[in-house]
């Protein structure tokens, strides 16, 4: 009888550690499978490659005050500048970066060409920051005017965008003036050179513009009191975001509070971008007042992305701005609203 007892007992603690081996296979197996997230330590990436704008946004005074360094102090963050949208889109269709910042023209061609990224936070509503600028003695005092006249701007950003907007708003045919294709760094040298008559332009090069005897005709704020609403976003790599939820998470944050420190300290952020802008402290407080800076809380607001419930407005600008490119012959086709919608990350803002 003791030895049966003894032979239970041992069968018994056989089973036990049998089961044991394979629940933990189980559970491993169930981690292969479901993809449950690994911890924070092990979500970093060695490197962040940051596509940035010099744009007088949130984004630029977290990089001027290293809020990213400070965030990831373990990651390299790489800071890549570009000129424009169209360029972003480049380099995000190449791997090339993994965050970008584009406008809303830049961005809805990228959505609409199916380019490998998501919508994860509005930066900024564009107003005064962008404008139709003119010689003042040019003798254009209106949009009438510009017939026969030379005006550049970045085709596919969102001053093209604007200046086509107020064409059409003002029923004037573009072909009557001559719009040429020109990078922002590239104006003010074809300023001077006497190649162009004005441009269509952002901050920091329309000040430089205004500085050397430009006069405002008119802004992308009056173009978007008519309807034609301008915006500039961020994007992440498809791929990215996949592998690292959690790291765009946290960007978000540094960029939350870049946004916060932009608005409630704007003395000290101006002089932190006026380096990034090559303008004064003075000069780069002006252009701050010139455009509206969204924190994180203001994402899923009804006017902006919306939450995945009810979705924002953003996607029906986008889907306009799409339609819109479409009539200027810049895009083939834009598809359905749904497609900009789903574009959106919006649940990345969920409690």
């Amino acid at each position: 009888m003791n030895r049966l007892k003894r032979y239970f007992s041992g069968m018994s603690l056989l089973a036990t550690m049998i089961i044991l081996v394979l629940l933990a296979a189980a559970c491993s197996s169930e981690n292969e499978n479901t993809g449950s997230t690994p911890s924070a330590s092990e979500e970093l990436p060695k490197e962040i490659r940051i596509g940035y704008q010099v744009s007088p946004n949130g984004e630029l005074v977290a990089k001027a005050l290293g809020l990213a360094e400070k965030k990831f102090p373990n990651v390299t963050i790489s800071w890549i500048k570009f000129d424009s949208g169209r360029d972003v889109n480049t380099a995000i269709a190449s791997g090339s970066i993994d965050f970008g910042l584009v406008g809303t023209p830049p961005g809805a061609s990228g959505i609409v060409q199916g380019l490998p990224y998501q919508i994860y936070y509005i930066h900024d509503v564009i107003g005064d920051s962008e404008a139709l600028v003119v010689k003042s003695k040019s003798g254009i005092e209106s949009l009438e005017d510009l017939k026969g006249r030379t005006i550049a701007t970045t085709f596919s950003s969102t001053s093209h965008f604007s200046l086509m907007s107020a064409l059409k708003q003002a029923n004037i045919d573009p072909s009557t003036i001559k719009i040429i294709d020109m990078q922002a760094p590239d104006l003010f040298a074809a300023w001077q050179r006497g190649d162009i008559d004005g441009a269509y332009i952002w901050q920091p090069v329309q000040s430089k513009l205004i500085s050397a005897g430009a006069k405002v005709i008119i802004t992308s704020k009056d173009v978007a009191e008519k309807g034609a609403m301008t915006g500039e976003f961020g994007v992440v790599r498809t791929e990215f975001i996949t592998k690292y939820p959690n790291v765009v998470k946290q960007y978000i944050e540094v960029l939350d509070e870049g946004s916060k420190y932009y608005r409630d300290h704007s003395q000290e952020a101006s002089e932190a971008l006026s380096e990034e802008l090559g303008l004064t402290p003075e000069e780069t407080l002006q252009t701050m007042s010139e455009i509206t800076v969204l924190d994180a809380s203001q994402q899923t607001d009804e006017k902006y992305m919306g939450t995945p419930e009810k979705p924002g407005a953003f996607g029906a600008l986008l889907k306009a701005t799409a339609d819109f490119l479409v009539e200027q012959q810049s895009i083939k086709n834009a598809p359905e609203l749904s497609v900009f919608q789903k574009a959106i990350r919006n649940d990345l803002y969920a409690q």
